[in-house]
């Protein structure tokens, strides 16, 4: 099974809209985003792997990842889970974090001036049925620009791995 399902995406200015639909089943999904062996197969963009991945995923629970280039260079983010519904939706916050899990601002790791120190994600899973999972997720805080294309453009590389995870079983 694989995702030929084109992504659906907005960039609303203050948050990036992206849905996709997976051939998998639902709790296959959410799977993918509660459980840290999961999560570090998918997670990031083609050109970083993700070493470390921490989740306690409960209501306030945090996550601690570690995402890494090829050259060694490592990117920290952090959040706290706000909501959880099970198997329907995740709604947690987002800031670049040190190896600790301390959260720090966006020019720790170079990042400009506007970069928001804290973003709230939010990621809706439903049921369509034959096995198939439609996925929204909503980053909100991104300021529109740049900063934005971007952050879109690895978010559609994260979801394109997780559709692999999804497919191979």
């Amino acid at each position: 099974m694989t995702n030929n399902h084109q992504p659906q995406e907005h960039n609303a200015g203050s948050a990036i809209l992206i849905e996709r639909v997976f051939d998998a089943p639902l709790a296959r999904v959410w799977q993918a985003w509660s459980d840290p062996q999961q999560f570090k197969r998918w997670w990031g963009v083609r050109a970083f792997t993700t070493p470390v991945a921490e989740i306690d995923f409960q209501v306030g629970g945090k996550y601690l990842y570690c995402m890494r280039a090829a050259d060694g260079q490592e990117v920290w983010g952090t959040g706290v889970y706000r909501e959880i519904i099970d198997q329907q939706r995740i709604v947690f916050s987002d800031s670049f974090a040190d190896e600790q899990g301390n959260p720090v601002s966006g020019d720790y790791y170079g990042m400009e001036n506007d970069f928001p120190d804290d973003l709230q994600i939010s990621v809706t899973l439903e049921d369509i049925g034959n096995g198939r999972t439609r996925q929204t997720l909503e980053h909100i805080g991104m300021p529109a620009g740049e900063l934005a294309e971007m952050t879109t453009a690895s978010w559609n590389e994260s979801f394109d791995k997780l559709a692999e995870l999804l497919s191979a079983g």
